[in-house]
């Protein structure tokens, strides 16, 4: 894990699970509005974890989780990794995000985790996996990078 970018070092989070939650439901009421579909699973030093339990307008034809909403995943997943080690910085904006989608998701949760690769005053580099939890298997992959506004 890393311990020290250029810039900011990554240290204990300033935000938990319930924190990363509730700025969530304060800020971005929209993200669940149809119930909890993207959820917090973990936060820590360098890194969170969310989990989307799809519904039926995340599917597409052939029973699979949709290319967007992997996408939708990744990006928030990227955003709260972020603010887990910054604090609720609701400004912050996605500059950046490249997606591989490597194997069709059974249909079903997916999980998410982001890990801070590089924190720095005015950007962050994330690496975000995510996991079927069906199967187990690594369905997309993505890295992000986004602007951190000043103080």
């Amino acid at each position: 894990m890393l311990k020290k970018t250029i810039g900011r070092a990554i240290v204990a989070p300033l935000m938990d699970v319930e924190a990363l939650t509730s700025f969530l439901e304060r800020e971005f009421p929209q993200v669940n509005a149809d119930g909890m579909t993207f959820i917090v699973t973990d936060a820590g030093e360098g890194f969170a974890s969310m989990r989307l339990d799809p519904k039926d307008r995340h599917l597409r034809p052939g029973g699979t989780v949709s290319g967007p909403t992997l996408f939708a995943l990744a990006d928030l997943t990227a955003y709260v990794a972020i603010l887990a080690q910054i604090g609720p910085v609701a400004l912050a904006a996605t500059i950046n995000l490249s997606i591989n989608f490597l194997r069709k998701p059974e249909l079903g949760a997916i999980d998410a985790t982001a890990r801070v690769l590089k924190l720095g005053k005015r950007l962050a580099v994330v690496d975000i996996s995510m996991i079927s939890a069906v199967s187990g298997e690594l369905v997309a992959h993505a890295t992000s990078t986004y602007s951190i506004p000043p103080k």
